[in-house]
């Protein structure tokens, strides 16, 4: 086990700056709160809403079809973004249907 020891004053000032920084954390959650109610979705989330498989999410994300935003290793994506492929899916599939009719 190592001990290490330094001065009051540094101590306090890093004692000071952790918590400057916890507090603008904090603000920053309480001002971006209101989003919440929106939030982002994950690649699971997205799966299970578009019925789809991981590898045609990725598709949708290499062509453009969907937008996303990476943080780290994770991919998170806007509620209304796939709603918006949803209704895009929806009207190709209508399209496609009364092609197949004939009229």
């Amino acid at each position: 086990m190592e001990i290490i020891s330094f001065e009051k004053q540094a101590f306090e000032e890093v004692a000071a700056k952790l918590d400057y920084f916890v507090q603008r954390i904090d603000s920053f959650c309480r001002l971006h709160g209101e989003k919440e109610k929106n939030g982002w979705m994950d690649n699971h989330a997205v799966c299970r809403k578009l019925r789809i498989s991981p590898r045609t999410l990725q598709t949708l994300r290499d062509n453009g079809t969907l937008a996303f935003t990476k943080i780290g290793n994770r991919t998170y994506y806007r509620p209304d973004d796939v709603e918006r492929v949803i209704s895009a899916v929806e009207d190709r599939r209508k399209g496609a249907q009364w092609k197949g009719s004939g009229i």
